[in-house]
């Protein structure tokens, strides 16, 4: 059996710039992944060096209660949703519920259909293709704000559709209105409906609503055929801890916790404790919070790059995302991935991502030696 998976972005950029001889003029700065620079909050490690001993103990299927209950937390403080035990599960990030529960959910679909926008984050096309699924893409343009054009014939067709608001790779970010919309589409079509949120907590002035905040206001108070997931990678500079969660449709996750159950997909206990020290604090958020914005400074200031409301993405125009990724390495030192590679049919191509996930003097640097390149490029 083969699932005929796409190359990794990474992988693609490494065969990309294989040949290439950095200049040494410069220290080598990457700005490829979406992974914080920032080191994770002692008091986090410090929590789950204090469990270790409760490595000796099976953790349950369905996350310990302090862990539940501190993500339950922060979606009552941060939403002002207050969810019911059945209505979360927690998972090992986002990462790879992303990738299993499309499996899950379109198993007994005879011809299973899947849409998700494009460009994207590339377990959205993994799970597709191992769930057989037929895809649609929801195009994302500059044409349309990097919001999905609503096609009633591909939404009536389609079993899942996942959105990803705010937006990765574009920083785009839906209003609750807008989110309400969809809503109102899973409604009226029957499919269900996923919104990757797990950049909710990276924004510079308004915090981003949540697609249950949207099930809400339209009256889906049992969250039906709605769920979202997030995680505290990117909020609490801790990609490595792996602590993410499910939450929504209370139906479709009784029969999703049962599926888990027999997968054994759950992290040791000292590791889930330090994950709900890191659910339960919003100083550390804000902290990091504070440090891209300052990043997200700079880029208007040195580049006039537009004001980012989220994430800690550029979306960069440029003439060739391919060769722009070279020259960039070739002359100034810096490595930053080509659009393309995180689309398909054209998606994303004449643009770079940009992630500004490094210290202020770091992106200031970075984003310098970046306006000499494009001055030369124009």
């Amino acid at each position: 059996m083969s699932f005929n998976f796409e190359k990794y972005p990474f992988e693609k950029l490494r065969e990309l710039l294989s040949q290439i001889i950095p200049n040494s003029k410069y220290s080598p700065i990457a700005l490829t992944i979406g992974e914080p620079k920032f080191d994770t909050p002692e008091f986090i490690i410090n929590k789950a060096c204090k469990e270790g001993a409760k490595y000796r103990i099976y953790p349950k299927s369905a996350g310990e209660e302090e862990l539940k209950d501190a993500m339950k937390g922060f979606f009552k403080k941060r939403f002002n949703i207050a969810l019911e035990n059945e209505e979360i599960i927690p998972t090992l990030g986002t990462r790879e519920v992303l990738f299993n529960f499309p499996q899950f959910l379109l198993f007994s679909k005879p011809n299973p259909v899947m849409a998700y926008t494009n460009p994207f984050y590339q377990i959205y096309e993994g799970a597709a293709l191992a769930s057989r699924a037929k895809i649609h893409l929801l195009e994302l343009t500059k044409e349309n704000n990097f919001k999905p054009k609503k096609d009633a014939k591909v939404l009536k067709e389609s079993d899942l559709v996942i959105l990803n608001f705010p937006n990765n790779p574009t920083g785009s970010v839906m209003s609750l209105d807008e989110l309400c919309e969809w809503v109102e589409l899973a409604k009226e079509h029957d499919f269900v409906l996923l919104n990757d949120e797990c950049y909710s907590e990276i924004y510079m002035n308004t915090p981003p609503p949540s697609i249950l905040e949207a099930a809400k206001k339209t009256g889906n108070n049992d969250f039906a055929n709605i769920l979202c997931v997030n995680s505290i990678s990117k909020r609490s500079s801790a990609p490595g801890l792996r602590s993410g969660f499910i939450a929504g449709d209370k139906k479709i996750l009784k029969d999703y916790m049962q599926y888990r159950t027999y997968a054994g997909i759950t992290a040791g206990i000292p590791l889930q404790l330090a994950a709900a020290s890191a659910w339960n604090d919003e100083e550390h958020v804000e902290v990091f919070r504070q440090k891209y914005k300052k990043n997200a400074k700079l880029a208007s200031e040195i580049l006039g790059y537009p004001q980012i409301d989220a994430t800690f993405y550029m979306w960069l125009k440029v003439k060739d995302d391919e060769k722009a990724a070279q020259n960039l390495l070739q002359k100034y030192n810096l490595t930053v991935l080509p659009g393309s590679y995180l689309g398909r049919n054209g998606a994303g191509k004449g643009y770079i991502r940009i992630a500004l996930v490094e210290s202020e003097e770091k992106i200031k640097d970075a984003l310098s030696r970046l306006k000499k390149y494009m001055q030369e490029d124009e």
